[in-house]
């Protein structure tokens, strides 16, 4: 049996644009898409903390260091520059990988650059008091 896990995510970016004419997707900063060990083409969960709105689509590596999170398409409609959102990925894992397995946390600042990163530990509650002590390794 397969289970679904969270993999990664990137924790309170900015939306910087809406481009409503683009075909789809969500364009987001190359260097913050290999800090989380995010693919191009790869399925997120976007989450808008500005308003509650979620939706799923897929990666476009956009220019490294530019801070972009762009989103692209029909979702545009539910994101304005400027909202905060989180975008989380899944990984299927049999039940033994499950027990070992750390998703990777991208903490992303003001300017939409990496604050931090950090592994969440098996047995690890989720909370910012405790999961910021668990660096990558």
């Amino acid at each position: 049996m397969l289970l679904n896990l969270l993999k990664a995510k990137i924790h309170r970016a900015r939306i910087t644009e809406a481009n409503l004419e683009y075909e789809g997707s969500i364009t987001i900063d190359k260097s913050i898409m290999e800090a989380a060990g995010i693919l191009p083409y790869e399925q997120v969960h976007v989450c808008n903390i500005s308003n509650g709105e979620r939706f799923v689509t897929y990666t476009i590596e956009g220019t490294a260091g530019s801070g972009c999170f762009c989103v692209n398409g029909a979702a545009a409609r539910l994101v304005s520059p400027g909202d905060k959102i989180i975008i989380i990925t899944y990984c299927q894992l049999d039940e033994e990988e499950a027990k070992k397995f750390e998703p990777r946390v991208v903490l992303i600042d003001e300017k939409n650059q990496v604050k931090d990163i950090h592994n969440l530990c098996p047995g690890t509650p989720a909370d910012p008091g405790t999961a910021l002590k668990n660096k990558i390794r």
